[in-house]
């Protein structure tokens, strides 16, 4: 069984999150293994809504640049209305572990889907409720999946992207 690593990244800005992503991408970094979360929307981007065609994605109403231009990089696109926090936009394989937590209607230790998601790869629920925290406060998170090798990359490439790196989930 692989060894569930997934070290955290927390940005203040959507431009930081996306920083390091292109910069991860840019040096290399199988992106598929990144798994991205923040609001749907900034005060000047409202979508409507967004769909998949090809490997673009395709937006009406408006998604501004930061998911407009990820999303094309990084797997399975999502957005989904998380009760206590709004409207997340979403995408990574982080995403198949909220819909399984949504579909088996999974809820761990009183915590939501996501935080079921994110407990399912060993983050703690200590964790858990500071990310949701972040989240709810407009911030992105970053997370690499990943063995060891693909994490101490991430890390190197990462280092000087200004993020409050809050924790390794192991």
């Amino acid at each position: 069984m692989m060894e569930k690593q997934s070290p955290v990244f927390v940005y203040d800005t959507h431009q930081q999150a996306e920083q390091a992503i292109r910069l991860l991408s840019a040096d290399g970094f199988d992106v598929k293994k990144l798994s991205v979360i923040g609001k749907g929307y900034h005060s000047e981007e409202h979508p409507i809504g967004f769909y998949t065609l090809g490997d673009r994605i395709k937006t009406w109403g408006g998604i501004g640049a930061f998911w407009g231009g990820i999303w094309g990089l990084l797997v399975a696109p999502a957005v989904f209305f998380i009760p206590g926090l709004g409207l997340m936009a979403m995408a990574g394989p982080l995403v198949s572990l909220l819909v399984g937590a949504l579909e088996g209607a999974v809820v761990v230790g009183g915590v939501s889907a996501l935080g079921a998601a994110l407990m399912n790869i060993g983050v703690s629920k200590e964790d858990v409720i500071k990310y949701q925290t972040d989240l709810s406060a407009d911030k992105y998170i970053l997370m690499v999946h990943g063995n060891s090798t693909d994490i101490e990359s991430a890390r190197s490439i990462l280092g000087n992207v200004h993020s409050l790196e809050e924790s390794i989930a192991s």
